[in-house]
């Protein structure tokens, strides 16, 4: 990844510590295999048999998440523990929800006073602890409503978003970078003094410019691989702390 500097490491592996809900899964299923299918193509048989057979997937059933993903958001606040019992969190792109349902178990916002927003241009059902906006975070009132509904500044803003692929590699990666400039944008302007910013990246080149904006916005700037980011996957999380703006 170029652009990489003191602080922007990629890492990964098991998390360093335990907070309040674990970020593993806690045990191994037995494997399932499928069985071919008439209509069925050969890729949806290796989604469907990868599906059926990922622990994370079977965990998060588990345990009520709404995606798998939300164990990278808990691997990742393990590794950088940003998400506190009564901050301001603001998930953009929150859909389906898992992100925003592991923001309220770590902030407790009923108990600490803290606040938890999702928004999402796609509807998202209620999550018990946050408030989910039904909008655009292109809008240009946005950072005002996000504002409005905190109360106040973001502690942190989190972003998992992701464009739908197309198949062609370097459209797909300048889509999902477009994502995460827009968001830094966004962050940039409902960030508190000392806040935090978490968004998807994808391996490759062109993040650069988003990388030197980072540097220059927040003191400390990491690029991590979560345990559970699928090792085929050209994910990463930028997770950038001591943002300097913010009044």
């Amino acid at each position: 990844m170029k652009g990489k500097g003191r602080g922007s490491r990629p890492t990964g592996g098991r998390p360093t510590g335990s907070r309040s809900t674990s970020s593993l899964p806690t045990g191994r299923a037995a494997t399932v295999r499928v069985k071919t299918a008439r209509g069925r193509t050969t890729s949806s048989q290796r989604w469907l048999q990868r599906q059926l057979n990922d622990p994370y997937v079977a965990e998060a059933k588990k345990r009520g998440y709404r995606s798998r993903a939300a164990f990278k958001l808990l691997q990742l606040d393990d590794q950088v523990r940003f998400l506190k019992p009564g901050a301001r969190v603001v998930d953009l792109g929150a859909a389906p929800g898992g992100w925003t349902q592991v923001a309220v178990e770590r902030v407790k916002p009923e108990r600490s006073g803290g606040r938890v927003l999702g928004i999402d241009i796609t509807p998202v059902a209620p999550i018990a602890g946050a408030t989910v906006l039904a909008k655009d975070f292109y809008d240009e009132d946005a950072p005002a409503v996000l504002r409005a509904e905190l109360g106040g500044l973001a502690d942190v803003v989190l972003s998992d978003m992701a464009a739908s692929a197309t198949g062609d590699p370097q459209i797909d990666h300048l889509r999902i970078m477009s994502l995460a400039e827009a968001a830094h944008a966004l962050a940039a302007e409902v960030l508190r003094h000392g806040g935090s910013f978490v968004a998807k990246v994808l391996r490759g080149g062109t993040e650069r410019t988003l990388l030197d904006q980072l540097k220059h916005d927040f003191v400390k700037v990491r690029h991590i691989k979560p345990e559970a980011s699928r090792a085929d996957s050209a994910e990463m999380y930028v997770v950038a702390t001591g943002f300097r703006g913010g009044g």
